[in-house]
């Protein structure tokens, strides 16, 4: 589903054009951006010319500063937020996304909580019974199915919430920093849960973050989104080594980034 909002000219090229992702539409794309931007009233724009591609099944991470217009954009892409200018295409079912917060009813338990997106999808009782264990046994929570949310760790509490999101079933998945909150193990270990998750289920996956190790950890590609106004200012595809390993590409990107907040403070 293409959208297009206000001025569409190409932005303005600069010296690090050679660096931009492409935004042209392929049939293999899930998302693509071109020349997106975002004002809030007559306020200075937070998005400016963003061009962006995102392939089907492939697991993005959005990088850049506090501030920077990240969440933003996470809002447009999931049609949240209207863009004030470019065009748009995203899946026609839409995206579920996944915020910092887990967001869950405290009334609820785990299965409830899962379950309730399944009854809004209009799922029959017996059906979502059964798919709210599967989900909840994909995120290895299926003996804690019954328990509220005040019974669980803030990071079961998070995997109950990747498991509502994947109960909407759609086919790209926005997560707002969901782990930003949490200690430095318990993140971790939801790093390795997320990749094997997202092999699972084919999912496309666009995730958000400041932390360039964790956007190397579960990044395929890493899109660095410059100090406000947003854009994207130069990207890296990630090998599999570089995901286990970071170190060297850590160390590049991390000096991009700083280069980025210097270049805007």
């Amino acid at each position: 589903m293409t959208k297009t909002f206000g001025d569409t000219r190409p932005a303005t090229a600069d010296p690090d054009q050679h660096d931009r992702s492409a935004g042209h539409p392929r049939p293999e794309s899930a998302v693509v951006l071109e020349n997106v931007g975002k004002r809030f009233g007559a306020g200075a724009p937070v998005l400016e010319g963003v061009n962006a591609t995102v392939r089907r099944g492939e697991f993005v991470a959005l990088l850049g500063a506090s501030g920077c217009g990240k969440s933003t954009l996470l809002n447009v892409i999931a049609g949240l937020d209207t863009p004030s200018a470019g065009a748009l295409e995203v899946p026609a079912d839409g995206a579920a996304v996944m915020f910092q917060d887990s967001a869950l009813f405290p009334w609820l338990s785990a299965r409830g909580n899962v379950e309730l997106a399944l009854k809004l999808r209009g799922v029959g009782r017996a059906a979502r019974r059964a798919r709210a264990a599967q989900l909840l046994e994909l995120v290895h929570l299926g003996q804690a199915a019954h328990k509220r949310p005040h019974e669980l760790s803030g990071g079961m509490r998070q995997r109950v919430a990747l498991a509502r999101a994947l109960a909407q079933d759609r086919p790209l998945l926005l997560m707002d920093e969901p782990f930003a909150a949490l200690d430095a193990i318990t993140r971790d270990l939801l790093h390795d849960e997320l990749e094997r998750v997202w092999r699972e289920t084919g999912r496309t996956i666009i995730f958000v973050t400041h932390n360039v190790r964790e956007a190397v950890r579960l990044g395929q590609r890493v899109l660095l989104l410059s100090s406000r106004p947003g854009s994207v200012v130069a990207q890296w595809d990630v090998s599999e080594a570089q995901r286990t390993t970071a170190g060297e590409l850590t160390g590049a990107i991390t000096a991009r980034l700083r280069e980025e907040i210097r270049r805007h403070a």
